[in-house]
């Protein structure tokens, strides 16, 4: 259950990460967002990235295997930067609506479920 909890937790994180990161290039065009100045939207963003560290520390300490969970640094980082494309690849889909997902990008991510096999297999 401590691994399930883990990868929840860093998805939620990831979905801040991803508006603290990309978020402010979708809301330039809002009204209320066009008066913030470079030093403003940097703040913001912080404020947001404040929410993912709240989820990604607890996902990380509950998932580690020094900490009695199921996964080495290793493999969260890997489901950790798994996770980061798949948020990614979906806000910037269906929220943002800016993006188009093409061939190269499924074959990319095919790639990193190949790449995900390889660190978990026990060799």
């Amino acid at each position: 259950m401590k691994g399930f909890y883990a990868i929840v937790l860093l998805a939620i994180s990831n979905v801040f990460m991803t508006l603290a990161w990309y978020g402010h290039l979708n809301w330039k065009d809002a009204s209320w967002f066009q008066k913030f100045g470079l030093p403003a939207i940097v703040l913001f963003s912080w404020g947001l990235a404040f929410f993912e560290y709240i989820f990604q520390v607890p996902a990380n300490r509950i998932g580690y295997s020094g900490n009695g969970g199921p996964f080495s640094m290793v493999e969260l980082k890997t489901i950790q930067e798994f996770l980061s494309l798949v948020v990614f690849a979906l806000m910037s889909t269906l929220i943002f609506k800016n993006e188009k997902l093409a061939w190269n990008h499924f074959l990319g991510f095919g790639l990193m479920i190949l790449a995900v096999f390889v660190v978990f297999k026990k060799w």
